[in-house]
């Protein structure tokens, strides 16, 4: 995709370092102390889940500003059927750059791509006030549940968006999250020395100490 600012396109191995680089910019002490979301893609992109097809890349002017993945997953329907969904993220667009409508385009373009391939429903942890411009909706809405997630525990996080409209009628069950996403704090401690020192800050609002 292009237009006269930017353009999206799919990542290369050339791209991977900068990739990496620009993610961890993006996440730096958002939800931590530091991040982990620049290891995690890097381990993600050997994962059998992972879809190169939708390994996308915003570009402008030759430099990096933005980044989105997915990858394949199942919903554990109560009836006894497994559901194939994506998951996505990390996504991200360059700190400097937010706010300025390059998010939303991004996404909005990795969802259409999806949904070209053929792909019936997004699932994955984020921010309703931003995604649900995108079509996003509480997954609770379709009878999708968090796994390991008490039953009265706050699940407003977890959202939902069917690709194919229906594609999640009559189905309730549990989602999975690809095991890939889940990282030792060592290995990426050690991941991290590669990369120029940064400070790690414990904010206010971080989910995660």
């Amino acid at each position: 995709m292009h237009t006269n600012d930017y353009i999206i396109r799919l990542e290369t191995k050339e791209d991977y370092r900068a990739t990496e680089e620009l993610i961890r910019e993006s996440f730096w002490n958002v939800y931590r102390p530091g991040c982990s979301e620049h290891y995690v893609i890097h381990v993600l992109r050997d994962d059998p889940a992972f879809i190169r097809e939708l390994d996308l890349c915003m570009e402008q002017n030759g430099r990096l500003i933005g980044q989105n993945m997915f990858m394949r997953t199942i919903i554990e329907a109560d009836d006894g059927r497994t559901i194939p969904v994506l998951t996505m993220g990390p996504i991200c667009i360059a700190p400097d750059l937010k706010r300025r409508g390059y998010g939303k385009i991004l996404l909005d373009y990795s969802l259409e791509k999806a949904a070209g391939l053929g792909f019936g429903a997004v699932l994955f942890e984020g921010n309703i006030g931003f995604y649900g411009k995108s079509g996003f909706d509480c997954a609770s809405r379709f009878g999708i549940r968090y796994h390991d997630l008490p039953e009265d525990a706050d699940a407003s996080f977890f959202l939902c968006r069917e690709l194919i409209p229906g594609y999640l009628d009559d189905i309730t069950g549990v989602y999975q999250t690809p095991q890939g996403y889940y990282v030792s704090d060592s290995d990426v401690e050690a991941f991290d020395k590669d990369f120029p020192p940064r400070k790690k800050l414990k904010l206010p609002g971080q989910i995660f100490s």
